[in-house]
């Protein structure tokens, strides 16, 4: 492990710079976009403010979480019938890896807030 990787927390999104790296802010708030929609680019507050781009992005992600909780609830009845049960059964593991995956980002994006607004890691010994 590098000594940069060593000043962040676990699970820190490999995709970004450690705070303490030169223009780290500039690989979190690429990294933060990529997990919006394409429009949020527009918005120059998003753009001009990445704590406000941290809680676009949270509350997006957010929303895809209870979208994947919401199908893994539904899948069943919705697609009975018009797909066999093991195409049914394989949404479900679909829906199952991507709720966990966007957990995962959501946690990455508390600690990339959490750096944004100035708090930093200091490693266990």
């Amino acid at each position: 492990m590098t000594r940069d990787r060593q000043l962040v927390p676990p699970g820190w999104p490999p995709e970004v710079q450690p705070p303490q790296a030169p223009d780290w802010e500039r690989s979190a708030v690429g990294w933060l976009f990529d997990l919006c929609p394409p429009d949020y680019r527009a918005h120059e507050v998003l753009r001009r403010h990445p704590v406000v781009l941290a809680r676009f992005a949270a509350g997006h992600v957010g929303s895809a979480v209870e979208a994947a909780r919401h199908g893994i609830r539904t899948v069943r009845a919705d697609l009975r019938g018009v797909v066999t049960p093991e195409v049914v059964d394989a949404a479900i593991a679909a829906y199952e890896r991507e709720g966990r995956r966007l957990i995962t980002t959501g946690r990455q994006i508390a600690l990339v807030d959490a750096a944004l607004r100035g708090e930093r890691h200091v490693p266990r010994l």
